[in-house]
């Protein structure tokens, strides 16, 4: 009769602590724009599927027809290219990601393609979600397969830039 009343008095006090946990619980909006403060855009964090990313790629080398063979090598690869073009001024980095708070987790995944060596440039105020790609004198070519998963690997998960919250996750 002892041990029956030990056992339903630790039943109890578990899962007291269980109620206490998931009342004080903190976490059940982290990566949510339920704490960003008031007027903080919400960057989409969502890593998308090739044939999801819109991206529109331009030539900053003096190099002819590099953005149109590598339109071709995106489209290859099921990505959405919208436009290809040439950019005004020269840039020496090997690229240059522009985008804006819907845009943000296709410029990560689209920065495994460089491995990790393309200049991020976020636009705040930027609306669509398209990414520009803008390559510079210091691109070879685009990572295999392979090296764009060990890539990805290495980068982690998206971040929100600064001055924006994460979108809340849609269930």
């Amino acid at each position: 009769m002892r041990a029956l009343v030990v056992v339903g008095l630790l039943a109890v006090v578990a899962l007291v602590f269980v109620v206490v946990a998931v009342v004080r619980d903190t976490q059940s909006v982290a990566g949510q724009a339920a704490g960003c403060p008031e007027g903080a855009p919400p960057a989409d964090l969502t890593l998308r599927q090739y044939k999801d990313v819109k991206i529109n790629i331009y030539n900053a080398t003096d190099q002819v027809g590099l953005a149109a063979s590598v339109a071709d090598d995106f489209r290859n690869r099921k990505f959405q290219v919208k436009k290809t073009g040439t950019e005004r001024k020269q840039v020496d980095d090997i690229a240059i990601l522009r985008y804006g708070p819907k845009g943000v987790g296709s410029a990560h995944l689209l920065r495994a393609f460089f491995l990790d060596n393309a200049t991020p440039v976020y636009e705040e105020g930027r609306k669509d979600d398209t990414v520009d790609v803008v390559l510079g004198n210091g691109f070879q070519q685009l990572a295999t397969t392979t090296e764009v998963n060990q890539s990805l690997g290495d980068l982690g998960s998206p971040v929100a830039p600064a001055g924006t919250c994460p979108m809340p996750v849609k269930k």
